[in-house]
């Protein structure tokens, strides 16, 4: 860590801030990655999510997988989750020292179950992989091996590299018993934040949101001796958020324009029923707003931004209803979340200023 990181503290830096399974167009505006945020705690990094890019933007924060102390997943979606084939396969050359262990990662566990069929269908589609329609992340991370057996056993018996098993630690995330889960009928049960990970330096809470029908799906608390974040995930507004957002020194939400979603589809049974989706199952720049405020957040970043192209105007709604300091990064870009304030040349993000 640089002189200046060890002044701002514990802090996040912004790998990706787009959502959605797209390769986004930003015409006038600057390319944004898929999701993916490192939280930075002295010299370790904690992981959320590995969007499109994931592994290129580390290395662009100058963030080494030596320095990786957890991964964490939000839910199964694949802009979450594409890059973590690339963890797998070239992970392995940016952790050469044999000394460090594995990392741990902690993710959704099997679904269960299919999802309800739109009511939008016209017939039944079919299913992919009916054995296993649902994996969660211990299977995904077996699956993905297994799939590129042929390149990791040349790198093993070849290059003498080590086997994903020593790389990476995974963990299906158990929720507490009691809840009422149903991947179904109940996604986001009112229920406690619980612990699913500590070292001597952070404590990490989940708890079930509402991201209808991804199940199950959760947001995540890092919990330190300076300070709080709290990364929501994909989810439409609900109570559990609020609960494990209380107080947080730095909320990160999602948030999405549905008005400009929806002048990009053609197909218009595909956009009735993708928008069904964004509606129950996403939150806008105002909605994030007024959890922030629910939540007595001290400051609000927005991320996930879907569209990642819309202009700045979407996302300042976020201050008609949140009087905190409102961040809306760029990709690669640091945010505190130290609870003491930091001077302003301490932070290498300004909070937005509303528009004139």
């Amino acid at each position: 860590m640089n002189a200046s990181e060890a002044r701002l503290g514990p802090h996040v830096v912004t790998l990706g801030t787009a959502g959605g399974p797209r390769w986004w167009n930003s015409p006038g505006g600057s390319q944004r990655s898929g999701i993916s945020t490192a939280v930075v705690v002295q010299d370790r990094v904690y992981l959320v999510d590995c969007g499109q890019g994931t592994g290129r933007q580390l290395k662009n924060a100058g963030l080494g997988m030596d320095h990786m102390r957890g991964l964490f997943i939000t839910h199964m979606h694949s802009d979450h989750t594409v890059d973590l084939a690339s963890m797998i396969l070239f992970g392995q050359f940016e952790r050469k020292d044999p000394s460090l262990g594995p990392i741990p990662v902690y993710g959704p566990g099997p679904r269960g179950k299919l999802p309800p069929l739109s009511s939008h269908a016209e017939s039944v589609p079919e299913m992919v992989a009916p054995a296993n329609p649902g994996p969660g992340i211990e299977q995904l991370f077996e699956t993905l091996s297994a799939a590129y057996a042929t390149d990791i056993n040349d790198r093993i018996f070849d290059s003498l590299t080590r086997p994903p098993s020593q790389h990476f630690d995974v963990h299906d995330i158990v929720i507490p018993e009691g809840t009422g889960f149903d991947p179904n009928d109940n996604v986001c049960p009112d229920m406690e934040p619980f612990t699913i990970f500590t070292d001597d330096l952070v404590e990490v809470t989940a708890i079930l949101v509402s991201h209808h029908p991804t199940a199950p799906a959760f947001a995540f608390r890092f919990d330190t001796a300076e300070g709080s974040v709290t990364i929501s995930g994909d989810t439409a507004p609900c109570r559990n958020l609020v609960r494990i957002a209380q107080g947080t020194d730095l909320l990160m939400h999602e948030a999405i324009d549905l008005e400009i979603i929806a002048a990009q589809y053609t197909d218009q049974a595909l956009m009735n029923a993708t928008m069904d989706h964004h509606r129950r199952a996403h939150t806008t720049a105002r909605q994030a707003g007024e959890l922030a405020t629910q939540a007595d957040a001290r400051s609000l970043v927005l991320h996930h931004l879907v569209p990642a192209f819309a202009p700045a105007e979407s996302w300042l709604k976020a201050q008609e209803t949140f009087a905190g300091q409102l961040f809306v990064p760029e990709d690669l870009e640091t945010i505190s979340f130290a609870s003491t304030p930091r001077t302003t040349s301490d932070t290498a993000v300004e909070p937005v200023k509303a528009l004139s």
